[in-house]
């Protein structure tokens, strides 16, 4: 499926019922490609070898307790000291990136308090800067290079 993103060369395989994985080098497995799983894996590629994001301060499928309910973020960002600083949520292309999928990053963001949030389904991504002495956030034009999340 083409995304609105450069193409990357990604491991794959067929399994024995004949369906397909990708490599998953931040998990260091194989995982079932799934619509919203080949949306993350080109778009953290993207990151790394366009943005210069370094593939070992991504994390992808983490737990975390919003409400004391056990949820997952689809992918987070940390800098150099191991602080979250951008948190990533993914849907398939035929997922509209709506109010309500924003609202589900900034509820996982409640408890993370990270300084970006990007939201992709592939085809349009969104990357907001928040600012919590304001308590208000701004729209990017682009996603940013890893050098510009610590400046």
């Amino acid at each position: 499926m083409k995304l609105n993103l450069p193409d990357y060369e990604l491991k794959m395989r067929r399994t024995a019922e004949g369906k397909t994985e990708v490599f998953d080098l931040f998990r260091k497995k194989f995982i079932l490609i799934t619509p919203e799983e080949w949306v993350r894996q080109n778009f953290l590629h993207y990151l790394i070898h366009e943005k210069g994001y370094p593939a070992s301060l991504i994390a992808v499928e983490k737990g975390l307790k919003v409400n004391r309910l056990q949820k997952r973020f689809d992918a987070v960002v940390y800098n150099n000291k191991l602080i979250p600083i951008v948190l990533i949520e993914f849907k398939s292309t035929g997922v509209k990136l709506s109010q309500k999928v924003f609202d589900q990053v900034a509820m996982y963001n409640l408890q993370m308090q990270v300084k970006y949030l990007i939201i992709s389904n592939g085809l349009i991504h969104y990357c907001c800067k928040m600012n919590y002495e304001s308590n208000s956030y701004q729209f990017l034009e682009d996603i940013p290079a890893y050098a510009e999340l610590m400046g």
